[in-house]
């Protein structure tokens, strides 16, 4: 047997996909900006926009998951997330809260929905990794986010750095991040063990970590084009 043909042992395999962090995108400099205070008014509006364009296809994204998956263990548990995101009723969920901070930010809820603001660069990452959960296979389409194995620090730090930092911003209207962080902590725990479980092969590990790269990079991408559009009065 080749040597690359040989699976990795668990902790190795961690160790590869943990070892991605420093390309997610809480090292971006923008979000060293969001952090330190330093963004314009009319910067934070474009970044609460243009994110927003990514919150509202993160269902899409998991639907698509759920389309390719064959285990129905899974299927069940990666409803959860849609529900989450969407809410149960209208007017509640992920999305929702998210529209909230758009309006704390200075946006009106209609320029945010008709999606004026939206950078051409951020339709394009989201859309790529919409599609890369539609057409990769389904383990992989899970693996991509693993990027909650990171998050969870960033968004506790978020929520204090923008209430010491944004005076006009208020503790409810970063509910989204402060629902969030318990959520997407046992999230990210749900999907390691589901990326350790179905990836035993070197070529299924590596499939694996591919796609978390992938994901960091439509995450910096993002940011680079919100970054730009935020120059832009």
């Amino acid at each position: 047997m080749a040597l690359e043909d040989t699976a990795l042992s668990e902790q190795d395999f961690l160790a590869a996909l943990r070892g991605l962090s420093h390309r997610y995108w809480g090292a971006h400099p923008f979000h060293h900006r969001l952090h330190d205070g330093s963004l314009s008014e009319h910067e934070l509006r474009m970044w609460a926009a243009n994110r927003w364009y990514y919150q509202k296809m993160l269902p899409q994204k998991d639907a698509a998951i759920i389309s390719n998956c064959p285990v129905p263990e899974i299927r069940r548990q990666w409803l959860d997330r849609i529900v989450y995101h969407d809410g149960r009723h209208e007017g509640d969920g992920g999305a929702e809260k998210w529209l909230r901070l758009c309006e704390a930010v200075g946006l009106h809820r209609e320029e945010v929905l008709d999606e004026r603001h939206l950078a051409p660069g951020v339709r394009f990452a989201v859309d790529a990794y919409v599609s890369f959960a539609r057409t990769q296979p389904w383990v992989a389409a899970v693996a991509s986010g693993l990027t909650e194995m990171f998050s969870g620090h960033l968004m506790r730090k978020r929520v204090s750095d923008m209430l010491a930092h944004y005076d006009w911003i208020r503790q409810d209207d970063l509910s989204y991040f402060t629902k969030r962080i318990d959520a997407v902590s046992g999230e990210g725990e749900a999907t390691l063990d589901i990326v350790l479980r179905y990836s035993k092969t070197r070529e299924q590990q590596q499939a694996a970590i591919d796609a978390l790269s992938f994901k960091c990079d439509v995450l910096w991408s993002m940011l680079d084009a919100i970054e730009r559009a935020g120059q832009k009065l």
